[in-house]
């Protein structure tokens, strides 16, 4: 009873975080280096249609990753989602495909995936910019079967 009104309690205070999502450290290898990146696991149809919505902040190394469990043409919008987002298209073999960067709260636009992807990782808008995160880069992550290893 105590673990449910914890969670209860936390859920009143913290409303724009996800109760129970898996929290995972990926890393993403870069031209540059190596950036590491704390991503919730939207990983069942629930949570991956909930993500990110009604977030009002989201720190600048954090994100959530969208697991579908194999590869998919993906398509993603920002009708309720208040932050601005990179989106970044991943191919079952952890690379990047394509990135979606800046995409505008509340848009009705459909962003999709240029090709089947395995997941799609969500982070703040400009950050992929900023960590010179690019096409072709490698995110190692329990999704891709290279998990980041420190």
């Amino acid at each position: 009873m105590r673990i449910f009104a914890v969670a209860f309690l936390l859920a009143l205070w913290f409303p724009q975080a996800a109760v129970g999502l898996p929290i995972e450290t990926i890393a993403i290898e870069t031209h540059a280096q190596l950036q590491l990146l704390r991503v919730e696991v939207a990983a069942d149809s629930a949570s991956r249609s909930k993500g990110l919505m009604g977030r009002k902040h989201l720190a600048a190394n954090a994100g959530m990753l969208f697991d579908f469990r194999k590869p998919l043409m993906a398509g993603f919008w920002m009708k309720d989602t208040l932050l601005p987002l990179d989106m970044l298209f991943v191919r079952a073999d952890g690379t990047i495909s394509t990135i979606a960067a800046n995409a505008v709260p509340f848009s009705q636009n459909e962003i999709d995936s240029a090709e089947p992807v395995r997941a799609v990782i969500e982070i703040p808008g400009g950050r992929a910019q900023a960590l010179g995160i690019q096409p072709g880069d490698v995110v190692h992550a329990r999704a891709f079967g290279n998990p980041y290893r420190r």
